[in-house]
């Protein structure tokens, strides 16, 4: 006997009764890890009120400006929330920032200097930094071009940090270690707050005056603490993932010591202008609200992405994480092995979107990847991965990387229906 809820979803989704009740044993099974997502959620929420207080946030802070964007009050206050907020001496916090890359790359470009090395201690970094960096692409204004030199150190099989051959890489021009926290497109397990701690204090030890900087992107809100409380000297991510809370139309912010930061803010702008110029153009508010909103949109991401790695070891499939082990990032991996099941599992997540659920997303040759990516999203912003979407690397192990979802009901809802489609097909047997 089907309950009103389940009916409705079978009539109006065409979702099968065995996909629902599979569903309802991955929830069951995924109801002790809710737990404590809420909890780790509602310490965050308290965090990000209490900064918010004590910068005496009020209604006049909305405002905007225009031109050259002098004494922005609004603006300033919100760089002093989230200072607070990420317990760092400075922020950099600004809708001009178009991409966590173009963060990231602010933070490279203020920091380096002809003649420096940097250090990735956790492989490759993300896709769209490897044409910053100069390890791909025609060098056009690379850190390469400009005379940055470039190492990086490849994680051990079981996904920890080789610290052995990390003290073996840094050497006397190393002038920055790069962490990526997140897994990126790659088939690891995100690196929590404690890792980068233990980083953090490992190559401090060996280089004291190094610049550690963490690519914070899906990272945001997902621990309790956050990786300038431990050590590192400067982190970046995008407000259209996890700290703008989906509501910041647009954005980036940088954190950390002061000096790196004003760095960063020289390269954003001029150096002799950096943080003193950048109109808010009226979005203030909604950077303010996405953050207070934050928090609870990472939890509800998070339950989402528990669900589904619960429901896909049900059907015998890989995940990382699976259910039960602690999570650094948003992003939920599953592997399938093959193309065609990958392909329909995207285009599953694409038609349980509330935006663009008629569009059927293919594979296709997208700039600053090495290989064909299908990318499947429903997003009222876009391009923002704090709302549902699925992206994979048409490549072996044929991984499709889940991340985001504002609310847990529409991550259940698109999975069912991914699950639904390879069922069609075939692909899967529930």
């Amino acid at each position: 006997m089907l309950s009103g809820f389940q009916k409705y979803i079978k009539d109006q989704f065409k979702v099968d009764k065995k996909v629902l009740d599979l569903a309802a044993s991955a929830e069951k099974e995924a109801s002790n890890e809710f737990c404590r997502i809420n909890e780790i959620k509602e310490y965050n929420q308290l965090k990000v009120i209490r900064a918010m207080q004590k910068n005496n946030l009020d209604d006049s802070h909305f405002n905007g400006t225009t031109g050259y964007g002098y004494d922005d009050k609004g603006r300033d206050t919100l760089e002093s929330v989230y200072k607070e907020v990420f317990c760092a001496e400075d922020a950099l916090v600004r809708h001009q920032i178009v991409s966590g890359t173009h963060a990231l790359a602010i933070c490279l470009y203020g920091n380096l200097r002809p003649g420096d090395e940097m250090l990735s201690i956790t492989g490759k970094p993300y896709d769209t930094l490897e044409e910053v960096i100069g390890i791909r692409g025609n060098d056009a204004g690379s850190l390469k071009e400009f005379g940055v030199f470039y190492k990086q150190v490849e994680f051990l099989e079981d996904g920890c940090i080789d610290y052995k051959s990390v003290k073996e890489a840094i050497s006397k021009k190393t002038k920055l270690i790069f962490i990526q926290k997140s897994r990126g497109y790659a088939w690891r397990r995100s690196l929590t707050t404690e890792d980068i701690k233990s980083a953090v204090e490992f190559v401090k030890s060996i280089k004291n005056d190094v610049i550690v900087m963490v690519d914070n992107c899906y990272g945001e809100f997902v621990e309790e603490s956050e990786p300038v409380e431990v050590g590192a000297d400067i982190i970046a991510g995008s407000l259209i993932k996890n700290p703008g809370g989906g509501l910041a139309p647009t954005g980036g912010y940088i954190t950390g010591k002061k000096e790196a930061v004003e760095k960063a803010a020289y390269r954003m702008t001029t150096p002799g202008l950096g943080r003193e110029v950048g109109a808010s153009l009226g979005n203030n508010r909604l950077m303010f609200q996405g953050l207070f909103f934050a928090p609870h949109v990472v939890a509800e991401s998070l339950k989402g992405a528990v669900f589904c790695a619960s429901l896909m070891n049900i059907l015998g499939f890989n995940t990382s994480p699976d259910i039960g082990k602690k999570r650094g990032d948003i992003i939920q991996a599953v592997e399938f092995g093959n193309a065609e099941s990958l392909i329909a599992f995207c285009q599953g997540i694409q038609k349980g979107s509330p935006v663009d659920s008629y569009v059927l997303p293919e594979p296709w040759e997208m700039p600053g990847y090495d290989s064909p990516v299908i990318m499947a999203a429903g997003a009222f912003i876009q391009g923002a991965s704090i709302e549902l979407s699925a992206d994979a690397p048409i490549k072996p192990p044929y991984a499709a990387y889940m991340q985001g979802g504002l609310v847990y009901e529409h991550v259940k809802l698109a999975v069912m229906i991914s699950i639904q489609k390879m069922m069609e097909k075939g692909l899967v047997v529930c």
